[in-house]
């Protein structure tokens, strides 16, 4: 996987709570992007994410860094629109220190280096984030620092031939000209023209 320099998640995660605060508790059942994922299960996987990422930036390693993602095994808990929010936050403050892209650490069960663990962090957030408001008909403007970032490390993944273990789908083309987070969406495999299907 390819590296990337310091990024600040505090404002991309701001931008993630506040799509969480708006998911309405009818629509935990709706599909997203990830046909593995409903959005409660989405949510319930950004929990889980952002907790194995804040512990791999402060290289507190055990369980929460050692299990890899399964989709079959996310719960959301009851009190998730607190939770979810406080977490992201632990996560974006924990990777503002200078020694978490440093060194090694793991995640997913995982070793990698900490510069590395920092960019799949950024995707992460950028990427479920378009997700999450796909899902449920939100406007989505990413930071932009994370954006770019989110960008340069797909497509060096891709150019590579570096599709992260198979955490990625196959390539979706997307115009050149199409927007930076169209491009990003399409490099991750997934189709930015996704909408939630209509009901029969």
């Amino acid at each position: 996987m390819t590296a990337m320099p310091f990024v600040d998640l505090t404002e991309q995660t701001r931008i993630l709570s506040r799509l969480v605060a708006e998911v309405p508790d009818a629509g935990l059942a709706g599909p997203t992007p990830c046909p593995e994922y409903t959005v409660g299960g989405m949510l319930g996987h950004l929990m889980g994410l952002a907790v194995a990422f804040r512990d791999a930036a402060r290289k507190d390693l055990g369980p929460t860094t050692d299990t890899a993602p399964d989709p079959a095994g996310v719960s959301l808990p009851g009190a998730w629109r607190e939770e979810l929010p406080r977490v992201l936050g632990e996560l974006a403050g924990a990777w503002q220190d200078p020694a978490a892209w440093t060194g090694m650490t793991r995640a997913g069960g995982v070793d990698l280096p900490g510069e590395v663990a920092g960019a799949v962090a950024v995707d992460e957030l950028v990427i479920h984030g378009w997700d999450l408001a796909r899902a449920t008909g939100r406007a989505y403007v990413p930071d932009g620092a994370a954006l770019r970032a989110s960008h340069a490390f797909l497509l060096a993944a891709a150019q590579e031939g570096d599709r992260g273990g198979g955490i990625f789908g196959p390539v979706v083309p997307v115009p050149d000209d199409a927007p930076l987070l169209d491009r990003a969406v399409g490099l991750s495999g997934r189709d930015p023209g996704w909408v939630p299907p209509t009901a029969p």
